[in-house]
């Protein structure tokens, strides 16, 4: 990619009003509306919200991966060059030197009849003139420095050889290999447990700070995102409810959806006795999007006029952060919005 297409001066990644429609049998679908943000280079920003949420659908329409009937409308810029409607042929070169991503699937990014070291080599001298044992030495070390043990016997592994949790690590490695600005990782610790959860997001600290990359962190946990992100923006039926610093969100979260997410989390601070609190009923369908907040029939403290207009995500008097609540100033940390999990007063066997 020709450098003069960047601007130094411009901030890293710049998303301005981003919009994705697509068509289906019930109608339009319109599964981002409206999203804005900005990440500076070496922040870490976690995207959060339920499944259907808008969060994956924005990651892909940055790199130019939604299907062509998609309907994308917008700004989102890479250090000054728009990425929207840019041809896929400059889009590859983008895609893995400058941005790369990590899928939530590992075996989508592996080809399953190439050795991992193989895979790696080829990412490698795509974006570099490379010879290929300078690549495969390469290879190697990333492999070794995602944590991947006895690397260079392990790089001629296929990937049905590895677990689940180092082929995500392979895939990590891959991100690397070519000192990438961004990395987007869509939910990179989905059907892991605890234990390799955290191995794997141990290796995406190392991605960090190995290639000096800002990194937007996609997922549904915000128990993944309190250690490791930066900031935080909360989506909730294709559109940003809530933005912030990590502190922002996790101490004084200024809407309900927030306070609903964070109080479904089990706490290890909490004493024994303490239910979760779990935010009833479920998303709006974004085929038939009602008038006002979409969060309206879940939040309990919604007046008439929320079902009217929808609030914009706006500064919050009086806090750091922005949140679209109309009420958002009379949310305090202390309060507990949503009743506990009720529980049976005795078993009947």
């Amino acid at each position: 990619m020709d450098d003069a297409l960047f601007s130094d001066d411009a901030p890293l990644l710049e998303v301005s009003d981003l919009s994705v429609t697509f068509s289906s049998e019930d109608g339009l679908v319109r599964a981002v509306r409206g999203v804005s943000f900005t990440l500076e280079p070496g922040r870490l920003l976690s995207v959060v919200g339920e499944s259907g949420s808008g969060k994956s659908v924005t990651a892909m329409a940055l790199l130019g991966l939604l299907p062509r009937s998609a309907q994308v409308a917008g700004s989102a810029k890479f250090r000054g060059m728009e990425l929207l409607g840019r041809p896929d042929r400059e889009m590859m070169a983008v895609r893995g030197a400058e941005i790369a991503m990590i899928f939530q699937d590992p075996m989508t990014s592996l080809n399953p009849v190439y050795s991992v070291g193989w895979q790696l080599v080829e990412a490698i001298q795509a974006h570099q003139e490379i010879d290929k044992d300078a690549a495969w030495d390469r290879a190697v070390h990333l492999l070794d420095t995602v944590g991947i043990p006895e690397a260079r016997q392990r790089a001629a592994g296929y990937p049905h050889e590895f677990s689940g949790g180092m082929r995500q690590r392979v895939v990590i490695a891959m991100a690397m290999a070519n000192d990438p600005d961004v990395i987007i990782a869509d939910e990179p610790t989905t059907a892991l447990d605890v234990t390799v959860q955290a191995q794997v997001l141990e290796a995406l600290r190392t991605a960090q700070e190995v290639t000096h990359a800002a990194i937007i962190l996609i997922t549904h946990d915000l128990g993944v995102v309190a250690g490791l992100a930066d900031d935080v923006m909360v989506m909730y039926a294709g559109k940003a409810v809530e933005r912030g610093t990590v502190e922002d969100i996790f101490y004084w979260p200024r809407m309900p959806y927030t306070k609903g997410l964070l109080g479904s989390l089990p706490r290890l601070d909490a004493s024994g006795d303490e239910r979760l609190r779990p935010i009833p009923g479920v998303p709006p369908s974004l085929a038939n999007m009602p008038p006002g907040c979409p969060f309206m029939p879940r939040c309990p403290i919604s007046r008439p006029n929320c079902a009217e207009d929808e609030p914009v995500l706006r500064p919050v008097v009086g806090g750091g952060h922005l949140a679209a609540c109309h009420y958002a100033e009379e949310v305090s940390p202390g309060d507990e919005l949503f009743a506990p999990i009720s529980s049976d007063a005795e078993v009947v066997e």
